[in-house]
């Protein structure tokens, strides 16, 4: 595989020649190098590309002298040449797959320590800081700008989130104006000297993430908090009336007052939620759902007895399983069959409350708990992720009241956007298959359709990357003139065409 780089370095003559070598075995064959003979008491950027001879997990990159002198390394990056803006293709690859329609940057508790002003500007130039929230260093190589260039490169729409826990005021709308202000504007004006003249227009922004919670950096109580996020709203509204704000929300106490002292500083209402395991498959499949359904029958009270009828929708912008070994690195899970069957249950239960939420965004994308995964040499969706995609791609758009004789399965359905076919989602979280047919009130189904579905041999069977996939999205013809079957441990969606009759 080729590769692309380049280092920044600076030394005595006497240090010179330097070597970077890619290494993947023992022998003198198993590496291939670049040459520095000579070197400045000024940093100097040198750019290469190296054609790595054979596959390997436990290659490395050297950096040698052969001289006696001294030498120093500003900076070094080493990419596969087939890279996206920094992004590795075969992921790039897996998210246009995925299509989500929104991402939400930088998170997440990460946001309530991050200064957005560390992630702009020459990367190489750009300040290494401690993980605000966990592990390790974050070394602000994805800034806004690099956040808004993949938002770009996968086709969606960026949510930005600012951060209210050690922010204040002055960086939120610093960011604002960075994003959305003129070229003329003091940080529209940054914005084109970092090579990006044109507003992003960014429309959706999230005012701070979980405050409500005692782990989150600059965590307040309640009644600060909402003196701040009417604040930060009201002065990022002046700046930009056309955004649309997502506030900070917890069912119960927490929700219940924001919508109290916030209602007019609020245009979203942010829930989370993310379960763990349970030994019997059913209930836990059932618990994503469960939650989903809790959490809007919640908002439609709050409506009631709150709002005065006021329709303030949610944006569930974090929900998700969450337990298990960390497979994957720090808090890594690993996703099994049962837990795609519960992300696919959850997405049902979101088709049956249109009327409450207006956003969902699972999380992750990738890594830790995301729908992807990665190693160094590979990436994969999880069954979660094959889940998204398959609802993504053949699902319908306009929910129809679904009823099931059969209380095992379930079942959801929805109209195609050209109002030509019909989806009818179907989970069965059993080992057992199991047979449905269909009976429609205003329209008649065509005689052929298609079938897609995901589905395991074992309710613990995942997905590995850089192995055969053990966990696929597959495809079938139907016919309407027998019993519809869906396999055991899968979600299944039909489309069917329809006739509509007339009234």
């Amino acid at each position: 595989k080729k590769y692309v780089g380049y280092i920044w370095i600076r030394g005595e003559t006497s240090a010179a020649p330097v070597e970077l070598a890619i290494i993947w075995g023992d022998s003198d064959a198993d590496r291939v190098t670049y040459r520095i003979d000579s070197l400045s008491s000024e940093y100097k950027k040198y750019e290469f590309q190296l054609q790595a001879g054979a596959d390997s997990e436990n290659a490395r990159l050297e950096i040698t002298s052969a001289g006696k002198g001294f030498f120093q390394i500003g900076t070094v990056s080493l990419m596969p040449a087939d890279n996206i803006h920094g992004m590795r293709a075969d992921t790039i690859a897996l998210l246009k797959e995925l299509n989500s329609p929104i991402y939400r940057w930088p998170g997440g508790n990460f946001v309530s320590g991050y200064d957005w002003r560390d992630g702009i500007g020459d990367r190489d130039k750009r300040p290494p800081r401690k993980n605000p929230a966990w592990q390790g260093i974050e070394h602000n190589d994805f800034g806004i700008d690099e956040f808004m260039t993949f938002c770009r490169v996968v086709n969606t729409e960026p949510l930005v989130v600012v951060n209210t826990g050690l922010g204040d005021l002055q960086m939120a709308l610093e960011e604002l104006e960075y994003a959305n202000g003129s070229a003329d504007s003091p940080m529209g004006k940054l914005r084109a000297k970092n090579g990006h003249p044109e507003p992003y227009n960014v429309r959706y922004w999230g005012i701070g993430n979980e405050m409500y919670g005692n782990w989150q950096l600059g965590h307040m109580p309640l009644e600060e908090y909402v003196k701040k996020h009417n604040a930060f709203v009201a002065a990022m509204r002046k700046m930009d009336p056309q955004i649309k704000v997502v506030a900070v929300g917890n069912v119960g106490p927490w929700t219940e007052g924001m919508f109290r002292h916030c209602a007019d500083f609020i245009d979203l209402m942010s829930e989370h939620f993310y379960v763990g395991a349970k030994k019997d498959v059913v209930e836990h499949v059932n618990q994503a759902a469960n939650r989903v359904r809790q959490i809007a029958e919640a908002h439609r009270r709050y409506r009631r007895e709150i709002l005065g009828g006021r329709e303030i929708p949610v944006a569930l912008d974090e929900w998700n399983y969450w337990y298990g070994d960390h497979v994957f690195g720090e808090l890594g899970t690993r996703y099994f069959v049962r837990d795609g069957l519960g992300v696919a249950k959850a997405l049902n239960e979101f088709a049956r409350n249109t009327d409450v939420y207006a956003m969902a965004n699972y999380a992750q994308t990738v890594n830790v708990i995301g729908a992807i995964k990665t190693t160094k040499t590979a990436a994969a969706f999880e069954t979660t992720g094959l889940m998204l995609v398959l609802y993504r791609h053949h699902f319908g758009h306009v929910p129809v009241v679904t009823t099931s004789q059969n209380p095992i399965i379930d079942a959801q359905a929805a109209i195609l956007k050209d109002n030509q076919a019909l989806a009818v989602a179907i989970v069965n979280p059993t080992g057992e298959k199991q047979r449905f047919s269909l009976q429609l009130e205003g329209a008649k189904a065509g005689d052929h359709g298609q079938a897609w579905d995901v589905a395991g041999n074992d309710p613990m069977d995942y997905n590995e990357p850089g192995k055969p996939l053990r966990v696929e999205l597959r495809s079938r013809e139907v016919s309407n003139g027998e019993l519809f079957e869906v396999a055991p441990y899968s979600a299944t969606i039909f489309q069917i065409p329809l006739t509509w009759r007339d009234n």
